[in-house]
C-alpha cells in the first residue's frame, strides 16, 4: 500500500462551516482539490459565492452561520441532500471582541461565547444526529487557538475562556463518539494571517511592534499563514488520524513550546 493514500479524502463528503473566513478558505480549497465533495456554510454572501465558483465542482453553497438550531441543521441537511451523507465536518466559524473586563459589554461576551462554543456545539450536535445513524463513522475538526492554553493580558477574557471550551468539547466528543467509529480533534493556531490580523503584518507603526514582540516567543520566527494549516487539516480528516481522536494540536511555530 502507499502510505500516501491514507490521507486521501476523495469522494468524502465534507462541512466546512465559516468558510469565507482565512481558516475556512484554506479548508475548503484543501478538501475541494483533493477531491472531496465539499459544503460550504458563511454568513457572507458575496464572499461565499465568489468562492463557490472560484472552486467549481462538487460545491454546495449554505448562506448561514451557526448562530441558531435551524442554522446548523440546514448545512448538515445541504450536505447529507447534495452528496448523499456527511463524513466530515470542520467548524471553523467564530469570532474575538476584545476589551478590559471592567468595560466589556455582556452582549459582546455573549457574542463571543455564541460563536465560538454555542456554533460549534450546535453543528457538532447536527452532525451527530446524522453521523451517528448511518455508521459509517467520519471525522470532526475544531478550531481553538493557543489561547486556549494560554492567558492574554490586552482584553481577551471572553476569547480565551471560549477556547478553552472548545478543547474540552473536543475531548467530551471524542470520547462519546469513540463508539461510533468518529473522530474529533482541535486544530490550535497562534496568531495567523486574517482580516482580523492584517494590522500585525504591517511594516510600520503598531502591527511591527506588536509582531516582534510575539516573534520573540516564536522558535520558527515568523507568524502564521492560512496553508500552514492544511496538513494537520488533512491528517485529521483522513484515515491516517484513525487512532488519534480527543487532541488539541498546537500548529503555532513552538509558541507554545516554551
Amino acid at each position: 500500500m502507499n502510505p500516501l493514500s491514507l490521507f486521501d479524502v476523495s469522494g468524502r463528503s465534507a462541512l466546512v462551516t465559516g468558510a469565507t473566513g482565512a481558516f475556512g478558505q484554506a479548508a475548503a480549497r484543501a478538501l475541494a482539490a483533493a477531491g472531496a465533495h465539499v459544503t460550504l456554510a458563511a454568513g457572507n454572501t458575496e464572499r461565499l459565492e465568489a468562492l463557490g465558483a472560484e472552486l467549481g465542482g462538487a460545491v454546495e453553497l449554505v448562506n448561514r452561520r451557526p448562530g441558531e438550531e435551524g442554522d446548523a441543521e440546514a448545512m448538515v441537511a445541504a450536505a447529507v441532500k447534495a452528496f448523499g451523507g456527511l463524513d466530515l465536518v470542520v467548524c471553523a466559524s467564530g469570532m474575538n471582541k476584545v476589551s478590559p473586563i471592567v468595560d466589556f459589554d455582556v452582549a459582546d461576551w455573549d457574542a463571543v461565547m455564541d460563536a465560538n462554543v454555542r456554533g460549534s456545539w450546535l453543528v457538532c450536535r447536527a452532525a451527530g444526529r446524522q453521523m451517528i445513524p448511518a455508521e459509517r463513522g467520519g471525522k470532526v475538526v475544531l478550531v481553538s487557538s493557543t489561547r486556549g492554553k494560554l492567558g492574554h493580558p490586552a482584553g481577551y477574557t471572553a476569547y480565551c475562556p471560549s477556547k478553552a471550551a472548545v478543547d474540552l468539547l473536543t475531548r467530551t466528543l471524542a470520547c462519546e463518539w469513540g463508539p461510533h467509529g468518529i473522530n474529533v480533534n482541535a486544530i490550535a493556531p497562534t496568531v495567523f494571517r486574517s482580516d482580523l490580523t492584517a494590522w500585525m503584518y504591517e511594516e510600520e507603526g503598531r502591527g511591527k511592534a506588536v509582531r516582534e514582540a510575539m516573534l520573540a516567543r516564536i522558535p520558527l520566527g515568523r507568524l502564521g499563514e492560512p496553508d500552514d494549516f492544511v496538513g494537520t487539516l488533512l491528517y485529521f480528516l483522513s484515515r491516517a488520524s484513525d487512532f488519534c481522536t480527543g487532541q488539541v494540536l498546537y500548529v503555532d511555530g513552538g509558541y507554545t513550546a516554551g
